[in-house]
């Protein structure tokens, strides 16, 4: 048996503990704002935090995600209010097809967490992948959440 915080609440899981993270948010915990993209972690759609940290999910296993505080864009809103990141990015309507959007917005989180006025080098430091290429919104969106000047 393998307890896994998510969002707060602790599920207790009957998993391999080699299974990766991904499948056991969406599969087992039916939480489905995670994405399925790549499978290798190179495209970051899987994206959630953990213990504040962005990471792909597809590559961690449950074994590594025990103890550890797991955030899921889900679990992003606080009192039923979006999150800075997530009002940003409806402010600079970045959402085209939507698919990388949630890894997209958790990686922000974590870098403003980091570096709460980010340049755009640090910017760029996110890798996660837009197929829609919405990379110029998604920019604008993180400064504004930052409160710097676009």
């Amino acid at each position: 048996m393998l307890a896994l915080k998510v969002n707060g609440t602790v599920h207790n899981l009957d998993l391999e503990p080699d299974m990766p993270l991904l499948w056991a948010l969406r599969n087992e915990v039916g939480l489905s704002g995670t994405k399925y993209g790549c499978g290798i972690g190179a495209c970051g759609a899987c994206t959630v935090l953990m213990d504040g940290a962005a990471v792909r999910s597809c590559q961690i296993p449950l074994s590594s995600a025990q103890g550890k505080e797991i955030v899921t864009i889900e679990g992003l809103p606080a009192d039923g209010q979006s999150h800075p990141v997530q009002a940003a990015w409806i402010a600079e309507d970045v959402p085209q097809c939507g698919y990388c959007q949630s890894g997209q917005i958790l990686a922000a989180v974590s870098l403003l967490k980091r570096k709460p006025k980010p340049s755009d080098e640090d910017i760029n430091t996110i890798s996660n992948i837009c197929r829609c290429g919405t990379y110029v919104r998604i920019r604008r969106a993180i400064k504004r959440a930052a409160g710097i000047g676009i």
